[in-house]
């Protein structure tokens, strides 16, 4: 509660029960939880990151090293770490990897922000700083990046990706395949992640893994009289109930006749019939419907030799489209026989437990499954985790053709950049910029410590390296200090660039608030009748 005015009539302007933080309250507070939230992530970076478990309220269980995962899984209530968090599921979003690396950065740069308030350096001043030094080093990215338009250097994207990871042992494997299907579907330059499709089974080792030239449904047959495998297939998308469809309203039909009872039964069957003699005449031997088949509907088609699915996902369906240049129909009516896709082989195949769906052999297909095995199902969710990372980074390798090298050589050339552009500035700004350069070692020595490297040594061989190469980082395997360009450690230029840049603007918007406010809501004894809990200022996490 807030109040104004004189003698003893105070005005109210906020509820009873609001709770206040003002000033450098509120920052510090803010500060200190993305600090806390950067610290947390911290450990599970680099090659030898440590993994986390995250326990649900269910005791369901999630092994993981990657930062968007654990982020997304902790329930975090801090408003200011859930403006992290976005950063992560930003970072996530526009490339796929470094989520780690933007929450770390955007931690570090909190933490030198606080030492500069605590020299009476204004925030203003010091997100200015920020947006120049975060400006500055996008053109020093762009200095230090190099051009990658060849499969090998795409190979070496999708493994340094994966190293780390649960798929590490089988890396190189597991980078054919994603860089093949990368390279299938991309079209003019770009890439779209959503056309390939990941079936994950557990049961076998990764190396078992495989891509599909085509399309892979977790669904089977919808009647296990129907053929198990059609050759030379002749696929109808329908966005269409082969059903008859139930009235909206609360319909009565009286019917006073046995007679009439049956004319009503036959005249739905006839109603079914006529919809599956319109896919027959279209020439379709392969049916996938995104609503549901009646039985008798499945007898009918069964009876044609109609290979058939239901309840077909929206994602699935227009990943057949693009694999099968099949059309997508909303009305039966409307099916024609320009209208199927083509496909060589469509069959029903089991796969240690689960019934797959294969559409092979397409021409130019536009869209590919790759099937992830693992031995367990935790072990096959964190390869998966792993391989959607690799997909994103050669994605973006694939459409900005930029790359640049890894083992925090980036950070190193950029920090060494922005002090020398720090020196050129005049007031207090210069103190921002060269706050932001320190704050970009977080990454090589966070890199370092979690390899039980010494970091600060580590740190001072690696500035010295980087006076003769911009390519040198950290060997993190076997110590020291390697040419990363020449060890086949590369990383899309987007990652760093997406992560310098997000981290550097939720900071600036963080150090920009002086005022929290939070409502406490209703009461303990309000909330009691109602089965809630009392709200109150947000905790650190």
């Amino acid at each position: 509660m807030a109040q104004l005015g004189g003698g003893n009539q105070p005005i109210l302007i906020f509820p009873e029960g609001t709770d206040r933080l003002l000033g450098r309250d509120a920052q510090r507070m803010n500060i200190m939880a993305g600090k806390i939230l950067a610290e947390t992530i911290r450990t599970t970076l680099g090659p030898r990151g440590m993994d986390k478990m995250l326990v649900d309220g269910l005791g369901d269980i999630v092994v993981t090293n990657d930062g968007v995962t654990i982020l997304r899984e902790m329930d975090i209530e801090h408003p200011a770490a859930k403006m992290l968090v976005e950063v992560a599921k930003t970072q996530e979003d526009e490339v796929g990897d470094g989520t780690t690396t933007a929450v770390i950065i955007a931690g570090e740069l909190l933490k030198k922000a606080e030492e500069l308030l605590d020299m009476d350096v204004h925030p203003t001043v010091i997100a200015m700083g920020y947006r120049n030094a975060a400006a500055k080093a996008q053109e020093i990215l762009n200095l230090i990046s190099f051009d990658a338009d060849d499969r090998e250097t795409l190979m070496k994207v999708a493994m340094t990706a994966m190293t780390g990871k649960g798929s590490e042992k089988a890396r190189e494997p597991l980078a054919e395949l994603i860089v093949d299907a990368i390279m299938q579907v991309e079209e003019d330059g770009e890439v779209d992640k959503d056309n390939i499709n990941i079936q994950r089974i557990s049961g076998e080792s990764v190396n078992e893994s495989q891509i599909v030239n085509g399309i892979v449904i977790d669904k089977s047959r919808t009647d296990p009289g129907m053929p198990k495998q059609i050759e030379d297939a002749k696929i109808a998308l329908i966005k269409y109930p082969i059903e008859i469809k139930d009235l909206e309203t609360d319909a009565k039909i009286s019917l006073t006749d046995p007679a009439q009872m049956q004319a009503f039964i036959e005249n739905e069957e006839q109603m079914i019939k006529d919809m599956v003699d319109k896919i027959v005449e279209s020439g379709a031997n392969v049916l996938f419907c995104q609503k549901g088949i009646d039985d008798l509907a499945q007898h009918y088609l069964t009876r044609e030799g109609i290979y058939a699915i239901k309840r077909v996902k929206k994602s699935d369906i227009q990943r057949i489209e693009k694999a099968t240049g099949a059309n997508l129909v909303t009305n039966i009516d409307d099916l024609r026989p320009e209208d199927l896709g083509e496909a060589g082989l469509v069959y029903e195949k089991k796969i240690f437990d689960e019934v797959l769906t294969f559409v092979e052999d397409c021409r130019d297909p536009k869209a590919v499954s790759i099937i992830l095995r693992g031995s367990t199902k935790h072990v096959a969710e964190e390869i998966e985790r792993a391989v959607e990372d690799a997909i994103g980074v050669v994605a973006a390798t694939v459409e900005d053709k930029k790359v640049v090298a890894g083992g925090g050589a980036p950070e190193i050339a950029i920090s060494k950049g922005l002090k020398e552009y720090a020196d050129s500035i005049s007031g207090r700004e210069q103190l921002a910029i060269a706050a932001f350069a320190k704050a970009l070692e977080v990454v090589p020595r966070t890199l370092a410590e979690n390899a039980g490297m010494d970091s600060i040594d580590a740190l001072v061989d690696l500035r010295a390296a980087h006076e003769k190469s911009i390519y040198m980082g950290l060997n993190v395997i076997n110590g020291g200090v390697v040419d990363m360009y020449q060890a086949g450690v590369v990383e899309p230029q987007r990652v760093k660039k997406q992560a310098i840049q997000s981290a550097a603007e939720a900071t600036e918007m963080i150090l920009r608030i002086d005022d929290m406010i939070a409502s406490r809501g209703p009461s303990a004894a309000d909330m009691e009748g109602m089965g809630g809990m009392p709200g109150g200022m947000p905790p650190m996490m």
